[in-house]
Protein backbone atom coordinates (compact mmCIF):
# COMPACT_ATOMS: atom_id res chain seq x y z
CA UNK A 1 0.00 0.00 0.00
CA UNK A 2 0.73 3.62 -0.42
CA UNK A 3 1.54 4.15 3.56
CA UNK A 4 4.61 2.77 5.53
CA UNK A 5 2.90 3.32 8.72
CA UNK A 6 0.68 1.63 11.47
CA UNK A 7 -3.05 2.51 10.99
CA UNK A 8 -4.25 3.76 14.32
CA UNK A 9 -7.64 5.52 15.16
CA UNK A 10 -8.53 9.29 16.56
CA UNK A 11 -8.35 8.46 19.72
CA UNK A 12 -8.43 4.23 21.15
CA UNK A 13 -11.52 2.86 20.03
CA UNK A 14 -14.57 2.69 21.76
CA UNK A 15 -16.52 -0.41 20.82
CA UNK A 16 -19.90 -0.87 22.24
CA UNK A 17 -19.17 -4.33 23.50
CA UNK A 18 -15.17 -4.55 24.83
CA UNK A 19 -16.00 -8.77 24.77
CA UNK A 20 -16.88 -8.36 20.65
CA UNK A 21 -13.85 -10.59 18.65
CA UNK A 22 -11.51 -8.42 16.17
CA UNK A 23 -12.83 -8.09 12.97
CA UNK A 24 -10.59 -10.43 11.23
CA UNK A 25 -12.70 -10.16 8.00
CA UNK A 26 -12.81 -6.07 7.50
CA UNK A 27 -9.79 -3.54 7.83
CA UNK A 28 -10.21 -0.58 9.46
CA UNK A 29 -11.25 1.95 7.37
CA UNK A 30 -14.04 -0.38 5.54
CA UNK A 31 -15.24 -0.11 8.91
CA UNK A 32 -15.16 3.52 8.64
CA UNK A 33 -16.79 3.22 5.71
CA UNK A 34 -19.79 1.35 7.38
CA UNK A 35 -20.24 4.34 9.59
CA UNK A 36 -20.18 6.90 7.29
CA UNK A 37 -22.69 5.18 5.38
CA UNK A 38 -25.36 4.52 8.24
CA UNK A 39 -24.31 8.54 9.60
CA UNK A 40 -27.79 10.77 9.41
CA UNK A 41 -25.16 13.19 7.86
CA UNK A 42 -24.64 11.30 4.83
CA UNK A 43 -28.53 10.30 4.30
CA UNK A 44 -29.43 14.15 4.85
CA UNK A 45 -26.84 14.88 1.54
CA UNK A 46 -30.15 13.32 -0.22
CA UNK A 47 -31.88 17.03 0.72
CA UNK A 48 -28.84 19.01 -0.27
CA UNK A 49 -28.66 21.23 -3.52
CA UNK A 50 -26.01 20.42 -6.02
CA UNK A 51 -26.83 23.01 -8.89
CA UNK A 52 -30.70 22.92 -9.74
CA UNK A 53 -33.46 22.57 -6.57
CA UNK A 54 -33.68 19.12 -6.06
CA UNK A 55 -37.81 19.55 -5.85
CA UNK A 56 -37.88 20.90 -9.70
CA UNK A 57 -36.87 17.83 -11.04
CA UNK A 58 -36.31 13.96 -9.73
CA UNK A 59 -33.42 13.66 -12.52
CA UNK A 60 -31.25 16.54 -11.04
CA UNK A 61 -28.52 15.73 -9.19
CA UNK A 62 -28.25 16.54 -4.88
CA UNK A 63 -25.57 16.01 -3.13
CA UNK A 64 -25.63 12.49 -2.15
CA UNK A 65 -25.86 11.51 -5.95
CA UNK A 66 -22.94 13.43 -6.76
CA UNK A 67 -20.99 11.92 -3.77
CA UNK A 68 -21.58 8.31 -5.36
CA UNK A 69 -20.59 9.90 -8.74
CA UNK A 70 -17.45 11.02 -7.06
CA UNK A 71 -17.03 8.23 -5.38
CA UNK A 72 -16.88 5.88 -8.08
CA UNK A 73 -15.25 8.11 -10.50
CA UNK A 74 -12.22 8.36 -7.69
CA UNK A 75 -12.36 4.55 -7.27
CA UNK A 76 -11.59 4.02 -10.81
CA UNK A 77 -8.75 5.85 -10.59
CA UNK A 78 -7.47 3.98 -7.73
CA UNK A 79 -7.65 0.70 -9.66
CA UNK A 80 -6.40 2.23 -12.44
CA UNK A 81 -3.34 4.21 -10.97
CA UNK A 82 -2.59 0.57 -8.99
CA UNK A 83 -2.45 -1.12 -12.64
CA UNK A 84 -0.37 1.68 -13.56
CA UNK A 85 1.97 0.73 -10.21
CA UNK A 86 2.02 -2.94 -11.04
CA UNK A 87 3.16 -2.47 -14.70
CA UNK A 88 5.74 0.05 -13.34
CA UNK A 89 7.17 -3.08 -10.96
CA UNK A 90 6.78 -0.89 -7.49
CA UNK A 91 5.70 -3.00 -4.69
CA UNK A 92 3.16 0.05 -3.61
CA UNK A 93 -0.92 0.36 -3.81
CA UNK A 94 -3.42 2.81 -3.39
CA UNK A 95 -6.10 1.52 -0.98
CA UNK A 96 -9.71 1.91 -2.82
CA UNK A 97 -11.93 1.79 -0.06
CA UNK A 98 -10.07 4.54 1.50
CA UNK A 99 -11.00 6.57 -1.70
CA UNK A 100 -14.32 5.52 -2.09
CA UNK A 101 -14.56 7.30 1.47
CA UNK A 102 -13.49 10.46 0.26
CA UNK A 103 -15.32 10.28 -2.52
CA UNK A 104 -18.75 9.39 -0.16
CA UNK A 105 -17.85 11.85 2.60
CA UNK A 106 -16.15 15.08 0.87
CA UNK A 107 -19.34 16.82 0.73
CA UNK A 108 -21.12 16.15 4.45
CA UNK A 109 -20.32 19.84 5.39
CA UNK A 110 -22.09 21.38 3.09
CA UNK A 111 -25.81 23.14 4.45
CA UNK A 112 -29.05 23.67 2.56
CA UNK A 113 -28.64 25.89 -0.35
CA UNK A 114 -25.14 24.81 -1.75
CA UNK A 115 -22.81 27.66 -1.79
CA UNK A 116 -25.31 30.20 -1.25
CA UNK A 117 -25.90 28.49 2.07
CA UNK A 118 -22.25 28.59 2.35
CA UNK A 119 -21.58 32.08 2.43
CA UNK A 120 -24.73 33.09 4.52
CA UNK A 121 -23.35 31.37 7.17
CA UNK A 122 -19.88 32.66 6.88
CA UNK A 123 -21.30 35.82 7.13
CA UNK A 124 -23.26 35.08 10.17
CA UNK A 125 -19.88 33.22 11.47
CA UNK A 126 -17.39 36.28 10.59
CA UNK A 127 -16.05 37.18 13.99
CA UNK A 128 -16.60 33.61 15.55
CA UNK A 129 -14.01 31.62 13.46
CA UNK A 130 -16.11 31.60 9.85
CA UNK A 131 -17.97 29.03 8.04
CA UNK A 132 -16.94 26.86 5.12
CA UNK A 133 -17.89 23.36 3.94
CA UNK A 134 -14.70 21.17 3.93
CA UNK A 135 -13.94 22.60 7.29
CA UNK A 136 -17.59 22.03 8.48
CA UNK A 137 -17.05 18.26 7.05
CA UNK A 138 -13.85 17.39 9.25
CA UNK A 139 -15.91 18.84 12.05
CA UNK A 140 -18.83 16.77 11.23
CA UNK A 141 -16.62 13.26 11.04
CA UNK A 142 -14.31 14.13 14.21
CA UNK A 143 -17.02 16.27 16.20
CA UNK A 144 -20.97 16.38 15.75
CA UNK A 145 -21.89 13.19 14.86
CA UNK A 146 -22.94 11.04 17.48
CA UNK A 147 -21.64 7.90 17.05
CA UNK A 148 -20.37 7.34 20.77
CA UNK A 149 -21.55 8.78 23.89
CA UNK A 150 -18.74 10.24 26.44
CA UNK A 151 -19.28 9.10 29.85
CA UNK A 152 -19.42 11.96 32.37
CA UNK A 153 -19.87 14.72 29.95
CA UNK A 154 -23.26 16.12 29.23
CA UNK A 155 -23.55 14.89 25.13
CA UNK A 156 -19.38 15.39 24.67
CA UNK A 157 -19.16 18.34 26.77
CA UNK A 158 -17.31 17.93 30.09
CA UNK A 159 -17.91 20.41 33.28
CA UNK A 160 -16.21 23.15 32.22
CA UNK A 161 -17.45 23.08 28.29
CA UNK A 162 -14.90 21.12 26.91
CA UNK A 163 -15.29 19.36 23.69
CA UNK A 164 -14.51 15.37 24.14
CA UNK A 165 -16.85 14.64 21.22
CA UNK A 166 -14.95 12.16 19.26
CA UNK A 167 -17.60 12.05 15.98
CA UNK A 168 -17.74 9.08 14.35
CA UNK A 169 -14.37 8.18 15.86
CA UNK A 170 -12.69 7.07 12.57
CA UNK A 171 -8.95 6.32 11.58
CA UNK A 172 -6.35 8.76 10.88
CA UNK A 173 -6.12 7.19 7.45
CA UNK A 174 -10.08 8.30 6.39
CA UNK A 175 -9.89 11.86 8.23
CA UNK A 176 -6.82 12.40 6.30
CA UNK A 177 -8.28 11.33 2.58
CA UNK A 178 -10.46 14.60 3.14
CA UNK A 179 -8.46 17.13 4.50
CA UNK A 180 -7.98 18.90 1.22
CA UNK A 181 -6.84 22.18 2.54
CA UNK A 182 -3.85 22.79 4.71
CA UNK A 183 -4.68 25.69 6.65
CA UNK A 184 -5.80 26.68 9.74
CA UNK A 185 -9.26 29.43 9.18
CA UNK A 186 -8.21 32.85 10.80
CA UNK A 187 -10.49 33.31 13.77
CA UNK A 188 -11.46 36.90 13.14
CA UNK A 189 -12.70 38.22 9.92
CA UNK A 190 -10.05 40.93 9.73
CA UNK A 191 -6.79 38.11 8.82
CA UNK A 192 -9.41 36.16 6.42
CA UNK A 193 -8.53 36.55 2.71
CA UNK A 194 -11.77 35.32 0.95
CA UNK A 195 -14.86 34.90 1.79
CA UNK A 196 -15.63 31.69 2.63
CA UNK A 197 -11.60 30.71 2.96
CA UNK A 198 -10.58 27.12 2.69
CA UNK A 199 -9.59 24.77 5.44
CA UNK A 200 -9.88 23.70 8.48
CA UNK A 201 -11.66 25.57 11.92
CA UNK A 202 -9.47 26.56 14.92
CA UNK A 203 -11.82 24.20 17.08
CA UNK A 204 -9.99 21.08 14.42
CA UNK A 205 -6.54 22.35 15.32
CA UNK A 206 -5.10 19.39 17.78
CA UNK A 207 -6.75 17.06 15.39
CA UNK A 208 -4.90 18.25 12.19
CA UNK A 209 -2.20 17.71 14.40
CA UNK A 210 -2.52 14.67 15.57
CA UNK A 211 -3.36 13.50 11.76
CA UNK A 212 0.04 15.06 10.33
CA UNK A 213 1.77 12.86 13.09
CA UNK A 214 0.10 9.71 12.30
CA UNK A 215 0.83 10.19 8.79
CA UNK A 216 4.20 11.23 8.68
CA UNK A 217 5.09 8.77 11.53
CA UNK A 218 6.43 11.76 13.31
CA UNK A 219 8.57 12.98 10.39
CA UNK A 220 8.95 16.79 9.23
CA UNK A 221 7.42 17.09 5.90
CA UNK A 222 7.72 19.95 3.27
CA UNK A 223 4.97 21.47 1.32
CA UNK A 224 1.42 21.64 1.80
CA UNK A 225 -0.47 18.52 3.06
CA UNK A 226 -2.64 16.42 0.90
CA UNK A 227 -2.62 12.81 1.26
CA UNK A 228 -2.98 10.63 -2.21
CA UNK A 229 -6.01 9.38 -1.51
CA UNK A 230 -7.24 13.26 -1.40
CA UNK A 231 -5.99 14.18 -4.45
CA UNK A 232 -7.39 11.55 -6.21
CA UNK A 233 -11.09 12.45 -4.59
CA UNK A 234 -10.04 16.13 -5.36
CA UNK A 235 -9.93 15.15 -9.27
CA UNK A 236 -12.54 12.95 -9.56
CA UNK A 237 -14.85 16.08 -7.41
CA UNK A 238 -13.54 18.16 -10.50
CA UNK A 239 -14.51 15.69 -13.08
CA UNK A 240 -18.02 14.74 -11.86
CA UNK A 241 -18.85 18.35 -11.37
CA UNK A 242 -17.60 19.48 -14.82
CA UNK A 243 -19.40 16.87 -16.68
CA UNK A 244 -22.82 16.23 -14.71
CA UNK A 245 -23.71 20.11 -13.48
CA UNK A 246 -23.34 20.16 -17.50
CA UNK A 247 -25.72 17.59 -18.11
CA UNK A 248 -28.12 18.61 -15.17
CA UNK A 249 -28.38 22.22 -17.56
CA UNK A 250 -28.87 20.12 -20.39
CA UNK A 251 -31.86 18.15 -18.91
CA UNK A 252 -33.26 21.30 -17.90
CA UNK A 253 -33.32 22.87 -21.14
CA UNK A 254 -31.27 25.99 -19.77
CA UNK A 255 -28.32 25.58 -22.18
CA UNK A 256 -27.24 23.47 -25.20
CA UNK A 257 -24.04 22.49 -26.15
CA UNK A 258 -24.20 25.75 -29.19
CA UNK A 259 -24.76 27.99 -26.51
CA UNK A 260 -21.88 27.17 -25.32
CA UNK A 261 -19.83 27.44 -28.20
CA UNK A 262 -21.22 31.09 -28.77
CA UNK A 263 -21.13 32.20 -25.42
CA UNK A 264 -21.24 35.73 -25.10
CA UNK A 265 -17.56 37.87 -24.70
CA UNK A 266 -18.39 38.80 -20.99
CA UNK A 267 -18.72 34.41 -20.12
CA UNK A 268 -15.96 33.77 -22.18
CA UNK A 269 -13.41 36.50 -20.10
CA UNK A 270 -15.17 35.16 -16.56
CA UNK A 271 -13.78 31.99 -17.65
CA UNK A 272 -10.38 32.52 -19.19
CA UNK A 273 -9.85 34.76 -15.75
CA UNK A 274 -11.07 31.88 -13.25
CA UNK A 275 -8.98 29.23 -15.18
CA UNK A 276 -5.38 30.93 -15.63
CA UNK A 277 -6.52 31.94 -11.81
CA UNK A 278 -7.12 28.46 -10.63
CA UNK A 279 -4.09 26.51 -12.79
CA UNK A 280 -1.71 29.44 -12.55
CA UNK A 281 -1.55 29.68 -16.46
CA UNK A 282 -2.49 32.32 -19.41
CA UNK A 283 -5.07 31.49 -21.87
CA UNK A 284 -6.47 33.93 -24.27
CA UNK A 285 -10.37 34.25 -25.01
CA UNK A 286 -10.03 32.44 -28.24
CA UNK A 287 -8.12 29.39 -26.41
CA UNK A 288 -11.17 28.76 -24.41
CA UNK A 289 -14.00 28.98 -27.09
CA UNK A 290 -11.21 26.49 -29.15
CA UNK A 291 -10.96 24.32 -26.23
CA UNK A 292 -15.16 24.34 -26.04
CA UNK A 293 -15.63 23.50 -29.70
CA UNK A 294 -13.28 20.26 -29.23
CA UNK A 295 -14.66 19.12 -26.16
CA UNK A 296 -18.06 19.30 -28.06
CA UNK A 297 -17.08 17.95 -31.28
CA UNK A 298 -15.15 15.13 -29.39
CA UNK A 299 -18.17 12.62 -28.91
CA UNK A 300 -19.61 13.00 -32.63
CA UNK A 301 -15.53 13.92 -34.25
CA UNK A 302 -13.78 16.38 -35.86
CA UNK A 303 -15.37 19.71 -37.20
CA UNK A 304 -14.64 20.70 -40.87
CA UNK A 305 -11.60 23.08 -41.36
CA UNK A 306 -11.79 24.40 -44.81
CA UNK A 307 -8.44 26.40 -44.49
CA UNK A 308 -6.76 22.58 -44.67
CA UNK A 309 -8.60 21.88 -48.24
CA UNK A 310 -5.84 20.92 -50.69
CA UNK A 311 -7.73 22.94 -53.40
CA UNK A 312 -9.06 26.36 -53.13
CA UNK A 313 -12.59 26.99 -53.00
CA UNK A 314 -14.75 28.70 -54.76
CA UNK A 315 -16.54 31.80 -52.91
CA UNK A 316 -20.01 30.11 -53.18
CA UNK A 317 -19.25 26.44 -52.58
CA UNK A 318 -17.49 28.05 -49.07
CA UNK A 319 -20.20 29.73 -48.14
CA UNK A 320 -22.39 26.85 -48.96
CA UNK A 321 -20.13 24.16 -46.84
CA UNK A 322 -19.95 27.09 -43.79
CA UNK A 323 -23.96 26.83 -43.90
CA UNK A 324 -23.93 23.30 -43.86
CA UNK A 325 -21.46 22.98 -41.23
CA UNK A 326 -23.41 25.22 -38.93
CA UNK A 327 -26.42 23.36 -39.55
CA UNK A 328 -24.66 20.14 -38.96
CA UNK A 329 -23.43 21.55 -35.28
CA UNK A 330 -26.72 22.86 -34.65
CA UNK A 331 -28.19 19.26 -35.03
CA UNK A 332 -25.17 17.51 -32.80
CA UNK A 333 -26.00 19.94 -30.41
CA UNK A 334 -29.77 19.61 -30.40
CA UNK A 335 -29.18 15.72 -30.39
CA UNK A 336 -26.75 15.96 -27.34
CA UNK A 337 -29.28 18.12 -25.55
CA UNK A 338 -32.27 16.25 -26.26
CA UNK A 339 -31.94 12.52 -26.27
CA UNK A 340 -30.76 11.05 -23.52
CA UNK A 341 -28.64 8.46 -25.45
CA UNK A 342 -26.53 10.93 -26.78
CA UNK A 343 -26.50 12.68 -23.52
CA UNK A 344 -25.01 9.74 -22.02
CA UNK A 345 -22.50 9.34 -24.42
CA UNK A 346 -21.39 12.72 -24.24
CA UNK A 347 -20.61 12.42 -20.53
CA UNK A 348 -19.75 8.89 -20.37
CA UNK A 349 -16.77 9.63 -23.21
CA UNK A 350 -15.75 12.66 -21.22
CA UNK A 351 -15.39 10.84 -18.25
CA UNK A 352 -13.32 8.32 -19.12
CA UNK A 353 -11.54 10.17 -21.33
CA UNK A 354 -10.18 12.49 -17.94
CA UNK A 355 -9.70 9.39 -15.83
CA UNK A 356 -7.15 8.30 -18.16
CA UNK A 357 -5.57 11.06 -17.86
CA UNK A 358 -4.64 10.58 -14.18
CA UNK A 359 -0.82 9.31 -12.95
CA UNK A 360 1.15 8.47 -10.05
CA UNK A 361 3.66 11.25 -9.84
CA UNK A 362 6.18 11.37 -7.86
CA UNK A 363 6.58 8.78 -4.95
CA UNK A 364 7.49 9.79 -1.52
CA UNK A 365 9.86 7.01 -0.41
CA UNK A 366 9.80 8.53 3.20
CA UNK A 367 6.70 9.10 3.35
CA UNK A 368 4.25 7.50 0.93
CA UNK A 369 1.19 8.63 2.05
CA UNK A 370 2.17 12.02 0.13
CA UNK A 371 2.83 11.06 -2.84
CA UNK A 372 1.47 12.35 -5.98
CA UNK A 373 -1.02 12.32 -8.41
CA UNK A 374 -1.07 14.14 -11.50
CA UNK A 375 -3.71 15.32 -13.65
CA UNK A 376 -2.62 15.68 -17.01
CA UNK A 377 -2.51 19.39 -17.45
CA UNK A 378 -4.38 19.64 -21.08
CA UNK A 379 -7.53 17.89 -19.54
CA UNK A 380 -6.68 19.69 -16.29
CA UNK A 381 -7.57 22.95 -18.01
CA UNK A 382 -10.61 21.56 -20.43
CA UNK A 383 -11.84 20.36 -16.85
CA UNK A 384 -11.82 23.45 -14.81
CA UNK A 385 -13.61 25.35 -18.63
CA UNK A 386 -15.99 23.22 -18.49
CA UNK A 387 -16.72 24.19 -14.49
CA UNK A 388 -16.54 27.73 -15.03
CA UNK A 389 -18.40 27.63 -18.00
CA UNK A 390 -21.54 26.14 -16.25
CA UNK A 391 -20.74 28.49 -13.16
CA UNK A 392 -21.16 31.59 -15.39
CA UNK A 393 -23.63 31.09 -17.66
CA UNK A 394 -25.70 28.79 -15.11
CA UNK A 395 -25.38 29.88 -11.62
CA UNK A 396 -24.90 33.30 -12.10
CA UNK A 397 -28.08 33.81 -14.22
CA UNK A 398 -30.69 35.58 -13.23
CA UNK A 399 -33.03 32.35 -12.05
CA UNK A 400 -30.23 30.83 -10.22
CA UNK A 401 -29.48 34.31 -8.64
CA UNK A 402 -32.95 34.17 -7.74
CA UNK A 403 -32.51 31.45 -6.09
CA UNK A 404 -29.80 32.49 -4.39
CA UNK A 405 -31.45 35.94 -2.95
CA UNK A 406 -33.92 33.78 -1.25
CA UNK A 407 -31.50 31.01 0.24
CA UNK A 408 -28.82 33.61 1.80
CA UNK A 409 -32.49 35.22 3.47
CA UNK A 410 -33.58 32.21 5.12
CA UNK A 411 -30.35 30.86 6.13
CA UNK A 412 -29.85 34.42 7.87
CA UNK A 413 -33.24 34.79 9.40
CA UNK A 414 -33.00 31.71 10.84
CA UNK A 415 -29.29 32.18 12.32
CA UNK A 416 -30.36 35.84 13.72
CA UNK A 417 -33.64 33.90 15.32
CA UNK A 418 -31.71 31.13 17.08
CA UNK A 419 -28.87 33.95 18.04
CA UNK A 420 -31.33 36.02 20.20
CA UNK A 421 -31.97 35.59 23.79
CA UNK A 422 -33.44 32.07 24.53
CA UNK A 423 -33.54 32.05 20.72
CA UNK A 424 -31.41 28.70 21.54
CA UNK A 425 -34.70 27.17 22.23
CA UNK A 426 -36.14 26.59 19.63
CA UNK A 427 -33.57 23.92 18.63
CA UNK A 428 -34.07 20.20 19.21
CA UNK A 429 -33.22 18.67 22.40
CA UNK A 430 -29.27 17.58 21.99
CA UNK A 431 -28.51 20.99 20.53
CA UNK A 432 -29.76 22.86 23.70
CA UNK A 433 -28.44 20.99 25.71
CA UNK A 434 -24.90 20.70 24.08
CA UNK A 435 -25.59 25.04 23.86
CA UNK A 436 -26.18 25.22 27.27
CA UNK A 437 -22.97 23.12 28.56
CA UNK A 438 -20.73 25.14 26.18
CA UNK A 439 -19.80 28.28 28.50
CA UNK A 440 -18.49 30.26 25.59
CA UNK A 441 -20.19 32.62 23.17
CA UNK A 442 -18.25 31.72 19.57
CA UNK A 443 -18.89 27.77 20.91
CA UNK A 444 -22.30 28.60 21.60
CA UNK A 445 -22.19 30.35 18.07
CA UNK A 446 -20.54 27.60 16.68
CA UNK A 447 -23.48 24.92 17.88
CA UNK A 448 -25.99 26.96 16.08
CA UNK A 449 -24.57 26.92 12.54
CA UNK A 450 -23.87 23.41 13.38
CA UNK A 451 -27.79 22.86 13.76
CA UNK A 452 -27.91 25.09 10.86
CA UNK A 453 -25.44 23.19 8.42
CA UNK A 454 -27.23 19.97 9.24
CA UNK A 455 -30.50 20.98 7.52
CA UNK A 456 -31.21 19.73 4.19
CA UNK A 457 -33.27 22.53 1.94
CA UNK A 458 -36.36 21.08 2.87
CA UNK A 459 -36.22 21.08 6.71
CA UNK A 460 -34.94 24.48 6.36
CA UNK A 461 -37.78 26.02 3.85
CA UNK A 462 -40.14 24.46 6.76
CA UNK A 463 -38.48 25.52 9.81
CA UNK A 464 -38.25 29.44 8.67
CA UNK A 465 -41.86 28.86 7.30
CA UNK A 466 -42.64 28.23 10.90
CA UNK A 467 -40.88 31.42 11.97
CA UNK A 468 -42.56 33.58 10.05
CA UNK A 469 -45.88 31.69 9.50
CA UNK A 470 -45.46 30.99 5.76
CA UNK A 471 -46.80 27.29 5.27
CA UNK A 472 -46.65 27.56 9.22
CA UNK A 473 -46.60 23.55 10.04
CA UNK A 474 -48.30 21.87 12.75
CA UNK A 475 -47.04 21.72 16.62
CA UNK A 476 -47.18 17.86 16.57
CA UNK A 477 -44.75 17.75 14.07
CA UNK A 478 -41.42 17.15 15.75
CA UNK A 479 -38.33 19.30 15.03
Amino acid sequence: MLYSLKDEAIIKPLEDDPNLPPEAYRTPWRRDYGRLIHSPSFRRLQGKTQLFPGKESDFFRNRLTHSLEVAQIAKSIAIKLNDDLEKAGEKHRIEPDIVEFAGFAHDLGHPPFGHFGEEALDKKMANFGGFESNAQTLRILTTTEKRHFIKNTTLGIDSKGGNKRVGLNLTVRSLASILKYDHEIPFSKNKRKSWPEKGYYITEKDTVKFIKKKICNNKQYAGQFKTVECQIMDIADDIAYSVYDLEDSFKAGFIKPIDLICASDEVIQAVRLAVNGKLNITISEGDVRERIKAIFFYTFGQPIHFEHWPVQLTKELAEYMHRASIEITNRMSNEIAENAYARMRFTSRLVGAAIRKVTIGKINRATPALSQVKFEHEKNVDVEILKNIVYYSQILSPKIQMIAFRSKDIVDSIFNALSEKDGYMLMPDDFRAIYRAIKKQAGQKRVICDFIAGMTDRYALEFYGRLVSENSQTIFKPF
